[in-house]
């Protein structure tokens, strides 16, 4: 197996701390790099290489693949695994903590990120989906699709229609389709996780759903329907926004929406809708309506 003997050759055990679970399986791999369907035009910024096993796979298509990494250990691995790959550029640093568009066009060279067009492939540690998605999708220009391993349940949160929709899955599908590629049973990893995995794609809209000046506001309000997910809309939103409750239950009339109904039953339509009959006063006396990208929650 090649990635045990690479891990033995370097001295390297998986970090729990970081979520390390190294995909195994070349078949797998394979499929990733058909389902993100990419040619010598396309640049890729990989989140998480590790190994650099699907980088290689990967670089053996695309243009250009920029791979960041947060595991410093993992750079002379790469070193090795991409050795002789001039169109890889290896960064290490927290994505997190990192401008995706700046990094891409700082290692490639590129004059500005106005004209840049980029695809997102990444086998990310589950307890970092949420932010990772969030990061990738607040940040300008944003890349035109996203293929991503992550755990099977978060995959169909994400995927979910209304009656069944989470914070995370409006913070996705307001700015693009999310669709679930295939399954990865867990034993296509080292070490082996509890759960299954699932290959998500996002196919990224050229603009979101929801109009750039009023992102903040609308996650403002969407925020504040899931504060309490468990009650009625109109009590939810009352208690986590500064309206009195019969401002909001005649919002929710206007905008068609019976106030009994429970935030994951809302399509993001709805809560458009409903953000335009709010009077313009949000959380701590801020306008609801301001301008700047929303971070989804």
């Amino acid at each position: 197996m090649e990635v045990t003997s690479i891990l033995r050759r370097h001295g390297i055990q998986p970090s729990k701390g970081l979520g390390q679970n190294f995909l195994v399986d070349p078949r797998i791999q394979q499929r990733i790099v058909e389902a993100a369907d990419l040619d010598r035009e396309d640049i890729v910024l990989e989140i998480g290489p590790g190994l650099g096993l699907l980088t290689r796979e990967m670089a053996a298509r695309a243009g250009h693949v920029v791979a960041v990494e947060l595991d410093r250990r993992m750079i002379e691995v790469l070193q090795d695994t991409l050795s002789g790959l001039d169109h890889v550029h290896v960064i290490q640093g927290d994505i997190l903590e990192i401008d995706p568009p700046t990094a891409i066009i700082q290692a490639l060279g590129l004059p500005d990120a106005k004209e840049l067009a980029y695809k997102v492939v990444a086998n990310l540690p589950y307890y970092i989906t949420s932010a990772v998605l969030r990061h990738v999708l607040n940040t300008a220009p944003r890349p035109q699709q996203i293929t991503v391993m992550v755990q099977r349940e978060v995959a169909q949160r994400i995927v979910a229609k209304p009656g069944d929709l989470s914070l995370l899955a409006i913070g996705v599908q307001v700015f693009g389709q999310p669709r679930i590629a295939f399954r990865v049973p867990a034993g296509a990893f080292f070490p082996r996780p509890k759960v299954d995995s699932a290959l998500l794609q996002i196919d990224v809209y050229p603009e979101p759903r929801v109009p750039l000046e009023q992102l903040d506001a609308f996650f403002t309000v969407v925020r504040a329907g899931f504060g309490q997910k468990r009650k009625q809309l109109h009590n939810s939103l009352a208690s986590q926004l500064p309206l009195p409750h019969d401002v909001i239950r005649d919002a929710l009339e206007q905008a068609g929406i019976d106030p009994r109904r429970r935030a994951q039953t809302l399509s993001i339509e709805e809560w458009l809708a409903l953000l335009n009959t709010l009077p313009q006063c949000g959380t701590n006396g801020m306008p609801l309506t301001s301008e700047g990208t929303g971070k989804s929650g």
